[in-house]
């Protein structure tokens, strides 16, 4: 759920705790600081555990900053990292097009994540390395039609070229603030005016800008299925 941040961090409005899954080597660390500090590392290690980065940015004038869980694929970590689930809104499963097996495995993340974290949880399905799109494994049409059935967002990205990062992780995010604000105002008992959020993934600009100078202000539309 939102946390609301007034007493901790001033000037944040809202907190999002997302969380990072997947096998082991699709590149979830590469995602995230793509995304956070837009950089690559050609030689980066596995995550050990759990660690996670944040990033705030502004929606619909509200300051929302995310937290996001970089959480470890290597089996041997799976006990540690079913923990962090807890409280989060929003999921980014990543496979490796490149890979035949991570997406195997996508289902199996997907139980998991479904049987440990809230039932509300938004996931965003993210194929990552589309730059080596020419010896991919997984067809785009196939991935495409496994996250329609799950009722996922999808998209293709490269970390390495940075295509498509920012609108996967704002994509999540704005998803996850729209559903967030929707219960606010109902709660608060105020009529929604749904044209004033201006959050949606196809084919309307979002209202969207980074707090951080040193990431490039996320892209206004985006490439992604929703079967919301």
């Amino acid at each position: 759920m939102a946390h609301w941040q007034g007493d901790l961090d001033e000037g944040i409005d809202y907190m999002f705790k997302m969380v990072m899954i997947g096998d082991s080597g699709v590149g979830k660390s590469q995602l995230l600081n793509r995304f956070v500090k837009n950089e690559f590392n050609m030689k980066s290690k596995a995550t050990i555990g759990v660690e996670f980065l944040t990033k705030t940015v502004v929606m619909d004038h509200k300051v929302v900053k995310a937290q996001i869980w970089d959480t470890a694929g290597q089996e041997r970590y799976q006990a540690i990292t079913t923990a962090y689930y807890r409280g989060a809104t929003g999921a980014l499963l990543a496979y490796d097009i490149t890979n035949r097996r991570s997406f195997e495995h996508v289902g199996k993340w997907l139980e998991e994540l479904r049987i440990h974290a809230d039932k509300n949880i938004i996931i965003m399905l993210v194929g990552n390395k589309s730059d080596l799109s020419s010896i991919r494994e997984v067809p785009t049409e196939v991935a495409k039609d496994f996250a329609q059935q799950e009722d996922l967002f999808f998209i293709e990205a490269s970390a390495l070229d940075s295509k498509n990062v920012e609108s996967a992780f704002i994509g999540l995010l704005s998803q996850v603030y729209n559903n967030v604000s929707k219960k606010s105002i109902i709660a608060d008992g105020v009529e929604p005016n749904w044209d004033k959020l201006n959050i949606e993934l196809e084919g309307i600009k979002i209202n969207v800008h980074s707090q951080e100078p040193e990431v490039q202000k996320a892209k206004k539309r985006f490439n992604c299925c929703s079967v919301f």
